[in-house]
């Protein structure tokens, strides 16, 4: 690359503190500006990971003509709004995932990015680990035969707080959008859109989902069986099962440094904490003139927010009228 592709960072709470910090170790990357609705904490931010600009508000720094790129990392709530912002001023974006609350707002933020030709994708961070991209080489191969079965799980153990977001349903909560959203990203990855969903699980009083059980159905019988929970600890792990083999993902599976494909382990190195790869892929994609990345297309996030969907409406949750 000649030229830097410059980022802007909204909301610079937990989750982006850890991508930051791996986005700077990113070649042709430039952390130009970070916003916060409180400036100092913007201030303080910036000066933590060395970026020259410091913001208080998100307005200001879409203003700003030098961003090129905007990483979304606000709550779910509010990914929809900054991100169709961000669209609208001519900037590409990488958004957090679950990507909106809804699929009408998912669909709504694709239909804008296509008609003006700007790159989006959803932060879906485990398709560019190297292992998960090998896993999907290995499958495409025929290492393990056809695959029959996906388990995934993904929970911890959250002590109940309606006012946090990961219970206040105002604030997108749940385990589904949180937690679930890996598995079944994972299976869609390997297996495509179910035929049929079957789910099963609890509501906490604030109304989210709390734990969360699916079985995703194939027209081959092929099938995803996939839990998430916010009060429960499984291992955080998968396996895919095929007619000639299988691939275990030891925990994390989401980021994993190692699997064991047909009894044999194999390991790498991680760069950074593990974002990175998603970073570099944006990075370059853009740089390349690319509107979303063939490895986590828009057409794969909807998909997604399908299942989603279809979930949550089994359940009787509902973000239809949260903004």
């Amino acid at each position: 690359m000649t030229q830097s592709v410059r980022w802007g960072v909204v909301a610079p709470g937990g989750i982006a503190d850890v991508v930051t910090a791996d986005l700077l170790l990113v070649r042709g990357a430039e952390v130009l500006a970070v916003s916060s609705r409180a400036l100092p904490r913007a201030q303080e931010f910036a000066e933590k990971h060395g970026i020259p600009r410091a913001y208080g508000s998100t307005a200001d720094l879409l203003a700003d003509p030098d961003v090129d790129v905007v990483y979304v990392a606000t709550p779910h709530a509010q990914h929809h709004e900054v991100a169709r912002a961000a669209l609208l001023a001519g900037k590409h974006v990488l958004c957090e995932k679950a990507f909106t609350l809804t699929l009408a707002d998912a669909q709504d933020l694709v239909d804008l990015a296509r008609e003006r030709n700007l790159f989006l994708m959803e932060a879906m961070w485990t398709r560019f680990n190297p292992l998960v991209r090998r896993i999907k080489s290995l499958v495409a191969e025929g290492a393990i035969g056809e695959v029959r079965a996906v388990h995934a799980d993904f929970g911890f153990t959250a002590a109940y707080d309606p006012s946090h977001r990961l219970w206040n349903p105002a604030l997108g909560g749940g385990a589904l959008l949180d937690l679930g959203v890996y598995p079944v990203s994972f299976t869609h990855m390997l297996l495509g859109e179910p035929e049929s969903i079957t789910v099963h699980g609890s509501l906490a009083p604030s109304g989210v989902d709390a734990d969360v059980a699916l079985l995703l159905a194939y027209a081959n019988g092929a099938h995803g069986l996939l839990t998430c929970s916010l009060t429960s600890t499984p291992e955080v792990s998968a396996t895919i099962v095929g007619s000639g083999g299988r691939i275990d993902v030891p925990e994390p599976f989401f980021n994993p440094s190692a699997i064991v494909v047909n009894g044999v382990e194999e390991r790498v190195e991680l760069e950074g904490t593990g974002y990175t790869y998603q970073l570099t892929e944006v990075t370059q994609r853009v740089a390349a003139g690319y509107t979303e990345s063939p490895e986590m297309t828009l057409d794969d996030t909807l998909a997604v927010m399908r299942t989603l969907t279809t979930a949550l409406d089994a359940l009787g949750v509902s973000y239809e009228n949260v903004r």
